[in-house]
């Protein structure tokens, strides 16, 4: 009985560590690496439902930059869309609010995404190319789902590894020893023993404190055990899970934290997907990858 007592109490020890680190830690990154506030006025006015296209073409207007990258998604290879669209306002509506949000994000996600060579196997460079493999992989995972959250699929897939953004600025020294010294044990273990936290926690706490949609904060903080979430908050977590694998397979930047890239039947059951799905989707990867970096060059 006492070693049960023993063991609980060690858990519940390790957890309130875990979340200290985590605080501390995004308390930390507040400072460094930010959410532009035009971002943050987005990501509000989407998620208020009394907002209109007009609130929304009123804030965009006025950074050129990211009017220019706005057209530039919405012109791309990405939509399809037939001719060229030039203004702001049909750009918006012909997107919609969310996609032009995802697109808002994904613009301040390249910038965050850059830095030196932290050892000889990683980069931010490496991770930022996994990460625009496994959005581009996530949304044609979607499609072959038929599920309408293309554009959310492939934000998600681009942030899901953001908890290691958390890490490169905040506990450097640690991170580079779990890429380099963890003796072949699993990335998400080596983390756990040698910083105190993964980088699951630390996504998920960064999604909370920039008061993103609780999806992305299923995506970052679950994205390895999908399956652990309620099956109403998981659907985009598993295709994140899924597109991370057979990014892996496509040897794109970084894939250290995958510890298999092999697809438990339950998560492909659990997604709706076949294996000829993931067969076909592989076989898309080199190509949607291409338009997806040229799009958030």
């Amino acid at each position: 009985m006492s070693q049960g007592v023993s063991a609980t109490q060690h858990d519940s020890d390790a957890n309130a560590r875990r979340k200290q680190i985590v605080t501390q830690a995004v308390r930390e990154i507040s400072h460094i690496a930010t959410l532009p506030e035009i971002t943050i006025k987005i990501i509000e006015i989407v998620e208020d439902p009394d907002s209109t296209a007009h609130d929304l073409h009123m804030i965009i207007a006025n950074d050129p930059a990211l009017c220019a990258r706005v057209l530039k998604v919405v012109n791309s290879a990405f939509y399809g869309l037939p001719g060229q669209i030039g203004s702001i306002n049909r750009a918006i509506v012909l997107l919609g609010l969310n996609a032009v949000k995802n697109i808002a994000i994904a613009a301040s996600l390249a910038r965050l995404f850059r830095g030196g060579r932290l050892s000889p196997s990683f980069s931010a460079k490496d991770l930022w190319a996994h990460s625009i493999a496994v959005a581009a992989t996530t949304k044609l995972l979607a499609e072959k789902a038929e599920l309408r959250l293309t554009d959310e699929a492939f934000l998600a897939g681009l942030m899901h590894d953001i908890g290691i953004m958390v890490e490169m600025q905040t506990v450097r020294p640690k991170l580079v020893e779990v890429i380099e010294d963890a003796g072949g044990e699993p990335f998400l273990q080596a983390e756990q023993r040698l910083i105190g936290a993964t980088h699951q926690d630390f996504g998920r706490g960064l999604c909370e404190s920039w008061k993103f949609p609780r999806s992305f904060a299923c995506v970052t903080g679950y994205h390895h055990h999908p399956l652990v979430l309620d099956r109403e908050m998981r659907t985009l977590t598993t295709l994140v899970h899924i597109g991370d694998i057979l990014a892996a397979r496509s040897k794109i930047g970084f894939a250290g934290t995958v510890a298999s890239t092999e697809i438990a039947s339950d998560v492909l059951d659990d997604a709706k997907l076949a294996d000829k799905d993931i067969q076909k989707v592989m076989e898309q990867i080199p190509e949607a990858y291409t338009v997806a970096d040229q799009l958030l060059a």
